[in-house]
């Protein structure tokens, strides 16, 4: 009796089915989400990375004159915080797909309102948003994992580039900042507490009124009479008008004042001031 329950006890044993264990490997063609600030808001980026892996790419795993995910596995999106333009095209805030369709000598990038093409088929033309015509320029090296980033990134402009192989094209997108910071001073300037110093270095680095800026740079000396930061951008702003002698003046002040604060730095941006006035 006993050795007929252990004969059933090993063959149910062996009759088990086989329990599948969880195995986690890494993805071929990992995922990557790239936030860049941009404007007032942000631009964000969703893309699968292929690797080259000894493959000939363009032209061959990559087609030529077909739509492409601009990537792997999933499809690549933009969500643009803001309101964006591009090529000419005024496109609201929102996410949206990013297609391309390669050529040898040319490229297609297209903004398209789909959210889901991973293969040609899948792609409707009707929704597109945007199509811009690109030149594609040789890199002297080779880049081994597909790569898109942003690049020559300004307060209203960047330049987001796809990089694979040799390859590298740009799609150039801008935003409409000046108007929304511009709207933003005017109304913050009819308020009890006015940011004196904020609206008027964003007048001297943008080619607004200087002379606006230096009185604003004054009341916010007022507000604020050890403000050694405040000092040296007044300093700058007479500068750029001609005004050296008061420029100086200014930027000696702002010397003392950043002493008085143990700022080195400030110092030094006010001394290379001076050194540049004489």
């Amino acid at each position: 009796m006993k050795q007929l329950l252990l004969l059933l006890s090993i063959a149910g044993y062996f009759s088990q089915p086989v329990t599948a264990q969880s195995i986690k490997t890494p993805a071929p063609s990992t995922p990557q989400y790239v936030k860049q600030d941009f404007g007032l808001s942000s631009i964000e980026l969703s893309y699968s990375r292929p690797g080259i892996k000894g493959r000939k790419i363009f032209g061959d795993l990559v087609p030529f004159d077909k739509v492409w995910r601009t990537g792997a596995n999933q499809a690549t999106t933009l969500t643009f915080g803001d309101a964006v333009t591009i090529d000419g095209t005024k496109i609201p805030a929102g996410k949206y797909g990013l297609l391309s369709i390669p050529g040898a000598n040319e490229w297609t990038l297209i903004i398209t309102h789909q959210l889901d093409v991973t293969s040609p088929t899948a792609y409707k033309p009707d929704q597109d948003v945007v199509r811009i015509k690109v030149s594609p320029h040789q890199l002297p090296f080779s880049v081994e994992t597909f790569t898109i980033l942003f690049s020559e990134v300004t307060a209203s402009s960047c330049n987001l580039q796809i990089l694979w192989d040799n390859v590298l094209v740009m799609l150039p997108i801008t935003t409409d900042v000046d108007t929304k910071i511009m709207a933003q001073i005017n109304e913050a300037m009819n308020k009890d507490t006015h940011p004196y110093y904020t609206a008027a270095f964003y007048y001297l680095d943008n080619g607004k009124d200087l002379n606006k800026a230096l009185e604003w740079f004054d009341k916010a000396l007022v507000q604020d009479p050890t403000a050694f930061y405040v000092a040296y951008q007044k300093a700058r702003c007479q500068a750029k008008m001609g005004k050296k002698q008061d420029a100086i003046a200014t930027a000696k002040k702002g010397i003392e004042l950043a002493k008085q604060a143990n700022n080195p730095d400030y110092v030094a941006l006010n001394e290379k001031l001076i050194a540049s006035l004489q």
